[in-house]
């Protein structure tokens, strides 16, 4: 069955309007609606179906504060405002869940033991899936601020104890408020950035 093809207000919605938010509507945003940022957000393809990232998604005042003291500066406050922001992690165990994941054959041999091949395969795909959280949650009437500016050593501390997940990058989410919005940024045109051979 052929892709369709989306209209103009859900590519407006998805990408050609949507910004990243700096700052925030007093909005909440409901245990059901990040599950169902997640349900889509699972759904993107990976290598291998290989799904490496864990998601933290931090909306408690506690939470907030343990966060707050991992910021840049510069990301305080529009993270302390924002209804949730989630950290992207990798699970650099990601493929213990292969032979669920990926079941027709030993995808789980193909990284045992090989540490340089699983935390490329973690971040690449981490990174994948963190862009697919921020389309998705877009496409739910959420917007997004994904930042990195973060001491990743003491995150992982705060929120990964146990030491097999690392933070990649993290995302405020909520309802923005258009006037934090800095003027949108240029873009590299086709033949700046690509070419067809």
């Amino acid at each position: 069955m052929p892709s369709a093809v989306l209209n103009d207000q859900s590519l407006d919605t998805i990408f050609r309007v949507a910004r990243s938010h700096n700052a925030w509507q007093d909005k909440p945003v409901s245990d059901d609606l990040l599950k169902q940022v997640y349900d889509l957000t699972k759904m993107g393809p990976t290598s291998a179906n290989s799904s490496p990232a864990r998601f933290v998604f931090i909306r408690s005042d506690q939470a907030k504060e343990k966060l707050k003291a991992c910021l840049d500066e510069g990301n305080v406050s529009k993270s302390m405002t924002a209804p949730v922001v989630a950290i992207i992690g990798m699970d650099l165990e990601f493929y213990e869940q292969l032979p669920k994941l990926f079941p027709h054959t030993d995808a789980r041999a193909w990284f045992v033991g090989k540490a340089e091949k699983i935390q490329e395969t973690a971040f690449r795909n981490s990174t994948l899936q963190g862009a697919y959280l921020m389309l998705a949650a877009r496409s739910l009437g959420l917007d997004c601020g994904p930042m990195s500016g973060f001491d990743n050593v003491k995150l992982d501390a705060a929120f990964f104890p146990e030491g097999n997940v690392k933070s990649n990058f993290i995302c405020a989410i909520g309802y923005g408020d258009d006037s934090g919005l800095y003027p949108r940024g240029p873009r590299l045109d086709f033949n700046e950035a690509a070419e067809i051979v």
